[in-house]
């Protein structure tokens, strides 16, 4: 039997097309490359990482990044009233309330005890929200772990966005190797910016709430950890109702994850946090922020050290001055006026003891009406150009002739000054006048002495804003500040030496107590003679004494007081300054964008005001008395006189009775004098 022989297959193997083949290649070598590429990138990232993470220093080092140190305000009893410059408070983030910890966490990176540094899904998140909102990939929300914003407060600040962006991620991944959860976390807690020159959120939990951040319940937690977004836009003390809907959203993302439940989320959301009283006093307000401005700029705005600085501040005067304001505008103001108010209280020797700078209307924020505000003083001017024309002759007996009144005014035509009544009394004495507020006696006196003088007088009674040369210049038309004004005020009550406003009084550090700079004003120079303060003095105390003085509803009873009320034209700005033996008080009203008032004059409002912060500043105080000369008055009116005389001064022939005062005077002020330096006296 023969065998059948089975021949091999001659079939070939099918290849791939040759286009697939030389894909798959390129593939193949791509695949290659980028491995090996991946692998220098993560060699050098590693390297990188590496790099930083030998240079980074000691967590502890970076707990307290401030460029510049903290000023604590202590007021005349040696209490801290206010924190300026950039607050700070080393506390552990172990230390801290654990429901601060929690709104942090919630707010900024709820994976934060989970990943290494970065989060790439936070990252593509946050880039598909920019992208969907019309921004660019890194325009807005970032993505950025708690980790990288350390990374970004302590090491990158001044880097360039992409850069940053960049950087970040080596700088975390390091720190993350570098220290631990609990060390990034205390140097985020202690260096984030959270408004109010708040440096940390133990500075912050001080500056909002007056207690330490170890203390704070779930609602200062949510609006601290709320202010991490935009610490200036959502700090209570700015706008206190955008604050608590901004703490909303923080509540209800802690509520999300877990760290409150259904009823502690509910508490808070019907509580929210409110700025304490204790913060509130502590805030120091426009006093403060005067101090800061008005002090040495190298010791407290550019020191790198915690300074504290004695003031003159008194708490107690300042809530006096606040119920005063607040109590007027309750009783006697509309609801819904948007007329802004300003105060000042000065000691005799110029020591300001109280300012309010406005009221807390309409976000009003930080605009000293006080200090900073020039306004014309209107009849609040008056008492300098009877003090310029008691000290070139006059005397408050003499009789001016009330009446109508023109003066040409080169290059303005033809000037005539009214009196508020419209009507005219013919020869009234000068102390008379300056009770009635008399216009055309002022303008007369004031060109009869000299406007120069005037000017003069005013600038070395403390009055140092530019004064015009017009005749307007008798009524007040020259700007000035209220503080100014108060302080030129009390040169009255020091008896002619001028008092010149001041708030500073001790820079010292704050660790070692090492006194930096002492300040301890005296009295100034004689600006007006003892018997001419003496004679204005005496003059407006009839003000609010005399039946038909201007500033009647600013009596305060047993207690003596002197003042003058100012109104300018079309009652844009209302005043009232006066003073007692013991303390001067100034108050403005008026409109920040120079709105009339409506009825309202100085002699109203303004002294009301005036009238209850004297009350309140006095109290438990006995009186005292002013130092008042007070003059000879006439019985009856010269005979001479008409209302129709558009001269000034007297007419029936009392040049020689003038000369003869004149001389009496000045030999009365050399005795004086004599006797002064004998004694040892000023």
């Amino acid at each position: 039997m023969s065998s059948k022989q089975t021949k091999p297959s001659t079939r070939k193997r099918a290849r791939k097309p040759f286009l697939s083949r030389l894909f798959g290649g390129a593939f193949r070598l791509i695949g290659k490359i980028a491995l090996r590429l991946l692998g220098l990138v993560a060699l050098a990232s590693a390297v990188v990482v590496l790099y930083f993470y030998m240079q980074l220093p000691p967590a502890e080092t970076l707990l307290d990044g401030r460029e510049r140190g903290s000023v604590a305000m202590l007021d005349r009893n040696g209490e801290i009233f206010a924190w300026r410059g950039e607050q700070g408070g080393v506390v552990r983030a172990s230390q801290m309330s654990d429901d601060l910890i929690n709104a942090v966490v919630a707010t900024e990176d709820k994976r934060f005890y989970r990943h290494l540094g970065i989060s790439p899904r936070g990252i593509a998140g946050a880039i598909r929200i920019n992208m969907s909102e019309g921004r660019g990939p890194l325009q807005g929300h970032g993505g950025s772990t708690i980790t990288q914003q350390v990374a970004k407060l302590v090491f990158l600040s001044d880097e360039t966005t992409w850069r940053r962006k960049i950087l970040e991620i080596p700088y975390a991944l390091a720190m993350e190797l570098a220290y631990s959860k609990e060390e990034i976390l205390s140097i985020y807690m202690n260096r984030a910016y959270l408004g109010a020159s708040a440096n940390g959120f133990e500075a912050a939990a001080q500056r909002y709430f007056g207690i330490s951040a170890r203390q704070v319940d779930v609602p200062q937690s949510a609006m601290l950890a709320g202010l991490l977004t935009a610490p200036s836009r959502f700090a209570p003390t700015r706008d206190l109702s955008r604050a608590q809907n901004r703490s909303q959203v923080i509540l209800r993302l802690m509520h999300d994850q877990g760290y409150i439940d259904d009823t502690q989320y509910a508490q808070a959301r019907n509580n929210p946090a409110v700025l304490s009283a204790e913060a509130q006093r502590r805030a120091g307000g426009y006093f403060a922020d005067w101090v800061m401005e008005d002090g040495p700029e190298f010791l407290i705005e550019d020191s790198r050290e915690d300074v504290e600085i004695a003031t003159t501040f008194d708490p107690a005067i300042q809530r006096g001055a606040e119920r005063a304001l607040v109590s007027v505008f309750d009783d006697l103001v509309r609801d819904g006026s948007e007329a802004q108010a300003a105060i000042v209280v000065l000691s005799a020797d110029g020591a300001v003891r109280g300012m309010v700078g406005g009221r807390a209307i309409g976000g009003a924020g930080t605009f000293n009406r006080a200090t900073q505000a020039l306004r014309q003083p209107g009849s609040a001017f008056k008492p300098f150009v009877y003090a310029a024309a008691i000290e070139a002759g006059m005397d408050p007996s003499d009789r001016i002739n009330d009446a109508p009144l023109t003066i040409n005014i080169p290059g303005a035509g033809a000037w005539s000054p009214q009196n508020y009544s419209r009507t005219y009394r013919g020869p009234i004495t000068l102390s008379e006048a300056l009770a009635r507020s008399t216009n055309t006696v002022a303008v007369r006196v004031s060109e009869q002495t000299g406007r120069e003088k005037v000017i003069q007088t005013a600038h070395e009674m403390g009055l140092d804003s530019d004064l015009t040369n017009s005749p307007a210049l008798a009524l007040g038309a020259s700007e000035t500040t209220l503080l100014d004004l108060t302080g030129a005020y009390a040169t009255f009550l020091n008896r002619g030496r001028r008092a010149e406003p001041y708030g500073l009084t001790q820079v010292r550090l704050r660790h070692d107590g090492d006194v930096l700079l002492s300040a301890a004003p005296e009295l100034g120079h004689r600006a007006i003679s003892e018997r001419t303060a003496g004679y204005v003095t005496w003059m407006m105390s009839q003000v609010i004494e005399a039946p038909y003085g201007t500033g009647n509803r600013a009596a305060l009873g047993d207690r003596s007081v002197a003042g003058k009320s100012g109104t300018t034209d079309a009652a844009r700005d209302a005043w009232f300054i006066g003073f007692s033996g013991d303390y001067v008080v100034g108050v403005w009203m008026g409109y920040d964008d120079n709105t009339p008032l409506t009825g309202v004059t100085g002699g109203g409002l303004p002294a009301e005001i005036w009238k209850r912060t004297m009350q309140n500043v006095h109290e438990g105080l006995p009186p005292s008395t002013l130092p008042v000369v007070v003059p000879f008055v006439p019985q009856a009116p010269p005979p001479t006189a008409s209302v129709g005389n558009q001269g000034g001064g007297n007419q029936d022939g009392g040049q020689i009775e003038r000369t003869i005062r004149q001389v009496d005077q000045n030999l009365g002020d050399v005795v004086e004098g004599l006797l002064r330096g004998l004694l040892g006296g000023n």
